[in-house]
């Protein structure tokens, strides 16, 4: 039986049943849904918020697919693995980037308006990538353009029940067996027990566990803390991407500058405006993200917290309006005119590169769970994500865990008893102020750069306030989300404390040597 965070019997409650239950509405659950259901299953999706409100929606700089001539899936893989820092599986990655290359055609030959320039499809290049194989939608919104291409598939789908603004609360495991599960009523406030023959997470990764994320509200990590409930293995939760050029402004959200950006010529500079890329790797403005927002980081201590700023006026203007519109409109509504102004800019965390161990198939370590997506690990990023392939990732193995979760068996019903340990509940918290307390301690001690008494620190302090956060029977999401994003920052510091390397977005002071074996970090 797993741990909970409710204590109930989920066959008293209101019951909705289908075969595969879908957690997550971005371009991995999207993907597993519509698979799902083309081959006849019922599917039941959940989304904690609008069904767009996503990671994928936000994705600015595109999805890479060896199609361009010149270029080869072998190539693709090699550059996956080398940036991956020998924590990459060759056998993920060789499935990500040939049913990749076939799932983007099948994207295109079914009507999706990717870029184009003079009749082609226009490709673009972006760091660690040896070729120009990033395809791109309105200039810089991609992840916009493929989550509206398949949400217009999804109202056509009559096999989809989906229920928006609704919150799983937690897994229906028994016997190391995912039946279902319990979610909240984001519209009524009741529960419900969803029973189904086959469950896949693809919830996102969560970023919002950080102070400084350029992830969406809805990022809190929950499929990783439902799956370390269930019983299920994560691996590699240290292996945080901080994206290294996110908008700096004082006010302002933390809003991603696309890669692509360097990819078209653009580099950073310093606050005397001297370009400092080539000091930290032979490769420039166009390194892989990881040396990139080391570099930054560097550049900002050695000078006592000065800025660092992305240098475009040496483009077209009329090239940065056309590739770039959305990020030229976003800093022009704060009086930032990026075409003869540098942007100010700073790593935020980004991406989650660990996650819930899957066989390629996206099968967890709990029968019939399944994961996919940024939620996964399934060995295709390693150390440290090549660009553009996250949401190559959430279309391949999205439809691959969809087809494996059907040839499981109808489940069949048992008596499942949720149960926590006993708690005492004593004066009532501030939610706020602890989820902000989180984000800032995460962001000390669990950044770009880590040391062992700062992890310790962060240990310690995670586990008093887990004590009495835990202490509470929570009747909300705020509050469940909140224990979830406690869970996943005890996850990465766990993780992070095991690791006594340096090995790409893991950093440590005390340990700057990368270890001469790669080994994989699991919970």
């Amino acid at each position: 039986m797993s741990a909970s965070l409710l204590a109930l019997d989920p066959g008293k409650l209101p019951e909705l049943r289908g075969n595969v239950l879908v957690i997550g509405s971005g371009i991995a659950g999207l993907t597993a849904a519509l698979t799902a259901a083309d081959r006849g299953a019922r599917v039941i999706l959940v989304a904690k918020s609008a069904l767009s409100e996503s990671a994928t929606f936000y994705a600015q700089g595109g999805i890479a697919a060896a199609l361009m001539s010149g270029d080869s899936p072998e190539k693709h893989l090699a550059d996956t693995l080398e940036v991956g820092l020998g924590l990459g599986d060759p056998g993920a990655v060789a499935v990500l980037v040939n049913e990749g290359r076939a799932a983007v055609q099948e994207l295109i030959d079914g009507g999706i308006r990717f870029d184009r320039r003079d009749g082609d499809l226009h490709f673009t290049m972006e760091g660690a990538h040896c070729h120009r194989r990033i395809l791109h939608g309105n200039g810089d919104a991609t992840g916009r353009l493929l989550e509206e291409f398949l949400l217009a598939r999804l109202q056509e789908q009559p096999q989809i029940a989906v229920y928006e603004n609704h919150f799983v609360v937690d897994l229906l495991v028994l016997d190391n067996q995912c039946f279902g599960a319990v979610m909240l009523d984001g519209n009524y406030g009741r529960l419900l027990a969803l029973r189904t023959d086959t469950t896949i997470l693809a919830t996102g990764g969560g970023g919002q566990v950080y102070r400084e994320t350029t992830n969406p509200a809805v990022a809190t990590g929950d499929g990783y803390a439902l799956a370390h409930r269930a019983g299920a293995r994560l691996r590699d939760m240290e292996m945080t991407q901080f994206h290294p050029t996110t908008l700096y402004l004082a006010g302002a959200p933390r809003f991603l500058i696309s890669e692509s950006v360097r990819g078209e010529g653009a580099i950073l500079v310093n606050q005397d405006g001297a370009p400092f890329m080539q000091k930290y790797d032979e490769r420039g403005d166009l390194a892989p993200r990881d040396v990139v927002s080391q570099a930054i980081m560097k550049e900002i201590n050695a000078a006592a917290g000065a800025q660092v700023f992305l240098d475009l006026r040496h483009l077209s203007p009329a090239l940065i309006r056309e590739r770039f519109p959305n990020i030229s409109q976003i800093c022009a509504s704060y009086g930032l005119d990026i075409a003869g102004k540098p942007i100010p800019v700073r790593p935020a965390a980004h991406y989650f590169m660990g996650g819930v161990v899957t066989d390629l198939d996206g099968l967890t370590t709990v029968e019939r769970l399944f994961a996919a997506g940024e939620t996964a690990s399934t060995g295709v990023h390693g150390a440290n994500r090549l660009a553009s392939n996250s949401l190559l990732e959430g279309l391949v193995f999205g439809k691959r865990a969809a087809e494996r979760a059907l040839n499981y068996a109808p489940a069949r019903w048992r008596k499942i008893l949720l149960t926590r340990p006993e708690r005492h509940g004593g004066a009532p918290l501030d939610l706020s102020d602890l989820r902000h307390s989180l984000q800032s301690l995460t962001w000390r001690h669990l950044g770009v750069f880590r040391s062992e008494p700062r992890l310790r620190e962060a240990e310690q302090t995670l586990a008093q306030w887990k004590r009495y956060v835990f202490a509470e029977e929570f009747q909300s999401r705020a509050g469940w989300e909140l224990q979830n994003m406690l869970t996943v920052a005890q996850l990465l510091t766990t993780s992070a404390l095991q690791r006594q390397e340096s090995r790409g977005a893991h950093q440590r002071f005390d340990f700057p040597h990368t270890a001469p074996t790669a080994r994989h970090t699991e919970i």
